[in-house]
C-alpha cells in the first residue's frame, strides 16, 4: 500500500553613495585640452600644482556657458560677473571649481583659460580647456509608482515602509513559451516582448552633442558578486514594418542585446546624442537566499580615453539599487483562485465530493490525472503556492518541494508557463525526508505581535524538538530560503512527534468575522475525550465509531483503552507546546484558538510517531466560507455523527459551512486527509511587501 510518509533511504536600510559631485582635474600650461564635462558635477583644479614654478598671480577667462569659483582659504571676489577674473594672488591653497549648467549642442562648444603671471603684467603660461557638456542619468522606479522618473535622489538607496523608496526587481522565473519548458532566467535571450514585463525597466537619459569626442564612451558595470543575481539587456531599435514575418524573430533577438551577465561584468552602451533616452531591462535571476541579501546595484560610467595602450578612466559614475522581490506565501484567509487535486484509481468518490464543493464555491478546479501524478495523490506535499510582486507586475510562483515522488514533474511540466513562475530548493548534503514535504509548510494570516505588525503573516514550519539529537528536520536549504525572504518571518514548530511529521496534521486557520479576522484550529485529544465522556454520561456508550467498518469500536471500548489514553496524553503535551509557541509568536489569546476533538494513536514501529486515530478534521480544505472537512466516522447519536455535530457547532457561529468528505480509504488509511490531497492557489495580499516596516 502506498504510504504518504517519505522514508529515509538508509530594518533594514541599505544605501550606496550617489553621484560623484567633484572630480579633480589637472590643467597643463601652454596646451589646449579637450574634455567632456557632466552637468551636475564640478571640476576641481588645484592651481598651484599645475602653475609654472615662478607663478605669483593668475587670471581666468571663459565663455558665458561656463561658471567658476575660486577659493584660497576664503572665496575670491568675482567683480566681472563670472566670465572673467582679473589677476589674483596665487597661493598653495588656491582651488578653482569649474561647472556648467546645460549640455552642449556641439563638441568643444565652451572655452576656459587660466593665465599665470610672474607679476601682474608678466605672462608666463596659459592653460586652455575646451569643454563638451553632457547630461547623464541612469534612472529606475525609485518611488515605486510603476514609472521610471528622472534622477530620483533616492535611486541608489533602499528604505522599507509606506514612505520608503527603492527600485524593485522580479526574478524572471516564469516561461513565456508554454510548450518550451525552460525558466526564462535560464535563457540569456529575450525571445518575446511579453518577457520584458517580467523585468524591471531602467532608462539611460542623455543630453548633449550628436556624438561624444573621440574615445569617450558609456559603460554599464556590476560587481562579480551581484552578477550572479542579475542580467541586463538594452534596446537597439525595432525591425522595420516592411520586414518579412519569417525574419522577425531572428531580428527581434538582435533588438535586445545582452549587456551584463556573470561573464560580462561591464558592457558598453551607445551614446545616442541630442536629447535622448534608451530603455534597458534588468532581469532578476535568483531569489534572496542565505548567501544573497536581495540587493543589487548597477553602475553607469562615462569613460575617458588615456594614451594609446592604456585603459580608459571612469570620470563620472551614476548608481542605482534594486531589491529583488521575495517569494510570498498565501494563507487560508485569502480568496481562492484555483483548486488542485489528483485523480487516482481509487479516489473517485473523494474526487466527486471535491468537484461538488469547488463548483458550489465558485472556483476553478484543476485535476492532475494519473499519467502525470503516477499514483502520487499528495498534492499538498509536492508544492506550495506563492507569488512575487512589483509596482509594475506580479504573478504566481510555485515552490516545488524536494520530495521527488510521482508528482515531481507536475509543477515544472504543467504549472510553469507564461506568468506562472517556478522555484525549488534541493538539499545536497542532507537526506530528503517527510518533513521536507510541504504539508509541513504553512503560513498564518496577518498578525500583530507586541506592537509589531506582520501584514503578510508568518511562515510556519515543523522541525524536531529542540533537545532532540537525532530527530527529523526540514532541510536547511529550504529553511534558509524561507528565512531570506524576510517579509514572513518563519516560526519553527515541533512536528517530529508525528509519524508523517507535518504541521497541517494538528493545526490550520479559518476566516472569522471578528477579533483578528481568523481562528487558529488545533487538534485536541483533551476535547476529544471530553466529548466522548459526555456521550457516555448521556447513555450513548454503545454508539460506535467507524460503524460498518472493520475498525468499528464503541465509545465505551474507546474510553476503556488506557493505552490509547496514555498515547493521547503524550500527544496533547506535544500540541500544548506548539500552542504556547503559536500564542507567543502570533500574538494570540485563548479566544483566538478553537480546539477540535481529535484523537491520535502512536505506532511504536514508527519510532512512536503519532497519526490521527480517526480522520483528522483539522486537515481541511478552506475555500472562503466553505470548509471541506474529512468525514470523521464518529459515534452515531440520533442518526447523526457526534463529531460532525461538534464541528458544526464550532464553525457555523463564524459563518462557515461544513462539508464532510469521505477520504477514509483513499487518504486517511494512507496517513493523510483532505488538505494533504489538495492545494489552493489564492489571490495575492492587497498589502504590498515593500511597505512593511522592517
Amino acid at each position: 500500500m502506498e504510504q504518504r510518509k517519505t522514508r529515509k533511504p538508509g530594518s533594514q536600510h541599505r544605501t550606496f553613495p550617489t553621484n560623484m559631485y567633484q572630480r579633480t582635474y589637472r590643467l597643463e600650461v601652454n596646451k589646449v585640452l579637450s574634455i567632456v564635462y557632466v552637468v551636475g558635477t564640478e571640476l576641481k583644479v588645484h592651481l598651484h600644482r599645475c602653475a609654472p614654478s615662478q607663478s605669483k598671480f593668475f587670471s581666468v577667462k571663459c565663455t558665458p556657458t561656463v561658471q567658476f569659483r575660486v577659493e584660497a582659504g576664503a572665496p575670491v571676489n568675482d567683480p566681472d560677473g563670472g566670465s572673467f577674473l582679473s589677476p589674483q594672488v596665487l597661493t598653495k591653497n588656491t582651488v578653482l571649481f569649474i561647472s556648467m549648467k546645460a549640455a552642449s549642442d556641439v563638441v568643444n562648444e565652451s572655452k576656459f583659460s587660466v593665465k599665470f603671471y610672474g607679476d601682474k603684467s608678466e605672462l608666463i603660461g596659459n592653460a586652455v580647456l575646451h569643454l563638451t557638456a553632457v547630461e547623464i542619468s541612469l534612472d529606475v522606479d525609485a518611488d515605486r509608482d510603476g514609472i521610471v522618473e528622472k534622477n530620483n535622489p533616492n535611486k541608489a538607496s533602499w528604505k522599507w515602509g509606506p514612505k520608503g523608496h527603492g527600485a524593485i526587481l522580479l526574478v524572471n522565473c516564469d516561461s513565456e513559451y508554454s510548450f518550451l519548458k525552460e525558466v526564462d532566467c535560464e535563457n540569456e535571450e529575450v525571445n518575446k516582448v511579453s518577457d520584458l514585463k517580467d523585468m524591471s525597466k531602467m532608462i539611460l537619459r542623455t543630453r548633449g552633442p550628436a556624438v561624444l569626442p573621440e574615445g569617450y564612451k558609456l559603460s554599464l558595470h556590476i560587481s562579480k558578486s551581484h552578477a550572479e543575481s542579475v542580467r541586463v539587456f538594452r534596446t537597439s531599435g525595432n525591425p522595420q514594418s516592411s520586414t518579412p514575418k519569417y525574419l522577425l524573430l531572428k531580428l527581434f533577438l538582435k533588438d535586445y542585446p545582452l549587456v551584463l551577465n556573470k561573464e560580462h561584468l561591464a558592457g558598453e552602451v551607445p551614446y545616442l546624442g541630442g536629447d535622448s533616452q534608451q530603455e534597458l531591462f534588468v532581469e532578476g535571476i535568483r531569489f534572496p537566499d542565505k548567501d544573497f541579501d536581495g540587493f543589487v546595484n548597477i553602475n553607469l560610467s562615462l569613460l575617458e580615453p588615456n594614451g594609446q595602450g592604456f585603459p580608459e578612466t571612469p570620470i563620472y559614475t551614476d548608481k542605482v539599487l534594486f531589491r529583488v522581490a521575495p517569494w510570498i506565501m498565501t494563507p487560508n484567509t485569502l480568496k481562492p483562485v484555483e483548486v488542485f487535486v489528483c485523480s487516482t484509481s481509487d479516489n473517485y468518490e473523494f474526487l466527486k465530493a471535491i468537484k461538488s464543493l469547488v463548483k458550489s464555491s465558485g472556483y476553478k478546479l484543476t485535476i492532475c490525472h494519473e499519467y502525470m501524478n503516477r499514483g502520487d495523490r499528495w498534492m499538498q506535499d509536492e508544492i506550495e503556492f506563492g507569488y512575487i510582486d512589483s509596482p509594475h507586475h506580479n504573478f504566481p510562483v510555485v515552490l516545488d518541494s524536494p520530495r521527488d515522488r510521482g508528482l515531481k514533474d507536475f509543477p515544472y511540466n504543467v504549472l510553469l508557463g507564461p506568468d506562472f513562475g517556478y522555484v525549488t530548493r534541493y538539499p545536497v548534503d542532507e537526506w530528503v525526508d517527510s518533513l521536507d514535504s510541504f504539508g509541513n509548510l504553512e503560513v498564518s494570516p496577518p498578525v500583530t505581535v507586541n506592537g509589531k505588525t506582520y501584514p503578510l503573516g508568518r511562515i510556519l514550519i515543523g522541525v524536531a524538538f529542540p533537545t532532540t539529537t537525532n530527530g527529523r528536520n526540514m532541510a536547511k536549504v529550504i529553511q534558509d530560503f524561507l528565512q531570506a525572504q524576510k517579509v514572513q518571518e518563519p516560526i519553527a514548530l515541533y512536528s517530529d512527534w508525528l509519524e508523517v511529521g507535518h504541521v497541517d496534521e494538528f493545526m490550520t486557520f479559518v476566516p472569522a468575522p471578528d477579533r483578528k479576522g481568523f481562528r487558529l484550529l488545533l487538534a485536541s485529544p483533551d476535547s476529544g475525550y471530553k466529548l466522548f465522556k459526555s456521550l457516555q454520561d448521556k447513555g450513548h456508550g454503545n454508539a460506535k465509531l467507524f460503524e460498518g467498518k472493520e475498525e468499528e469500536i464503541s465509545v465505551d471500548q474507546l474510553m476503556s483503552d488506557e493505552g490509547l489514553r496514555a498515547e493521547n496524553v503524550y500527544v496533547q503535551n506535544c500540541i500544548d507546546w506548539n500552542r504556547d509557541v503559536l500564542k507567543k509568536e502570533l500574538g494570540l489569546d485563548d479566544e483566538d484558538i478553537i480546539d477540535l476533538p481529535i484523537l491520535f494513536k502512536v505506532d511504536p514501529e514508527e519510532g512512536n510517531g503519532a497519526a490521527a486515530y480517526y480522520p483528522d478534521m483539522v486537515n481541511m480544505l478552506v475555500l472562503g466560507q466553505n470548509l471541506g472537512i474529512p468525514k470523521p466516522f464518529g459515534p452515531q447519536v440520533n442518526s447523526t455523527c457526534a463529531l460532525e455535530t461538534e464541528m458544526r457547532s464550532l464553525m457555523e457561529p463564524l459563518g462557515l459551512k461544513c462539508t464532510f468528505i469521505d477520504d477514509f480509504a483513499s487518504y486517511h488509511k494512507r496517513q493523510g486527509e483532505v488538505h494533504c490531497g489538495s492545494n489552493v492557489r489564492r489571490e495575492p495580499f492587497e498589502h504590498r511587501w515593500w511597505n512593511l516596516e522592517l
